[in-house]
């Protein structure tokens, strides 16, 4: 037979008030029903843990020494149990995200901040990394949710929403592009450019985009990440296209900024989770949450 937690607190009032009809005035039971309690309780445990008389009840020895580890177990419990009901019900909990490092620096700070808000007990585990390692982790579930680039056919996820975020070119301020209001697929095609590696979900795009159109485009560099790409514009190595939420397009006021003129220089992105997995609640009001945010930044 197994210890309960009505007998455990009905062992503990009668050891604190020394009183079987005390005790059960304090947890609202009947005196009866209170001695069944103690007396399942001591036939678990297999020994007497209170001495009674007409007068009064004390606790033999072996009560004694159970008291203080029947209260821990008690508390410990009784915590388990909120702990497990503010994750029930999503007032605790964390949001394990993999996300495009786009969006880790730009959309990500401000949410997390309106989520706890909400729910002051959120915690956030982030991994900000490219849009294969995203599909990855969420396919190994070592996140729940992932924010990532590209168009989804995978039956092994499920897509939580979809949207785009346009691609711009970025370069110098003296750069012969910065008299153009607008950038065609030409003027890329005729200039150095420093784009993302392969397997980044802005490289998918841009290959993409000049495959289509029949072009070869002229690549000086492939970092892997945005700010490195922007470091060696900088520096006059070329051109480099990005989405225009990055922040690092804002970060530099020395560089121009102008959209790409062609329909094709659109980034797919789409939040996934794992096909037939339950989402925490606390991660069910980030998603709500996020998905918002994205709605008010897809450009039209």
């Amino acid at each position: 037979m197994d210890l309960n937690l009505r007998d455990i607190r009905a062992f503990i009032a009668v050891a604190q008030t020394g009183s079987f009809t005390r005790a059960a005035t304090r947890l609202h039971l009947s005196q009866p029903a209170l001695t069944v309690q103690i007396r399942r309780l001591e036939e678990t445990v297999g020994v007497r843990l209170f001495d009674r008389n007409s007068r009064n009840v004390a606790l033999t020895p072996t009560g004694r020494e159970l008291l203080p580890l029947l209260q821990k177990s008690l508390h410990d419990m009784e915590h388990v149990l909120i702990d497990a009901r503010a994750l029930g019900d999503g007032s605790s909990g964390v949001v394990r995200i993999a996300c495009l490092p786009t969006f880790a620096a730009s959309v990500l700070p401000e949410l997390i901040q309106q989520v706890r808000k909400a729910v002051p007990r959120a915690g956030f585990h982030v991994r900000d990394v490219v849009a294969s390692m995203v599909d990855t982790l969420v396919r190994n579930e070592e996140v729940d949710i992932g924010l990532t680039g590209g168009e989804f056919t995978d039956t092994a996820f499920e897509v939580l929403h979809t949207g785009v975020d346009r691609l711009v070119a970025v370069f110098p301020e003296r750069h012969a592009l910065a008299r153009r209001k607008r950038i065609a697929l030409a003027d890329l095609a005729s200039v150095p450019l420093v784009l993302t590696a392969p397997g980044t979900s802005v490289r998918a795009v841009v290959d993409d985009a000049f495959a289509n159109a029949g072009c070869t485009p002229e690549i000086a560099c492939e970092p892997t990440y945005m700010m490195t790409a922007v470091a060696m514009v900088r520096a006059g190595l070329g051109v480099t296209i990005l989405p225009a939420s990055a922040r690092e397009v804002r970060a530099e006021p020395e560089l121009k900024v102008r959209p790409v003129d062609d329909p094709a220089f659109l980034r797919p992105i789409a939040l996934i989770k794992k096909r037939g997995r339950t989402l925490p609640p606390v991660t069910e009001t980030f998603v709500a949450m996020l998905v918002d945010r994205l709605a008010a930044r897809s450009p039209s």
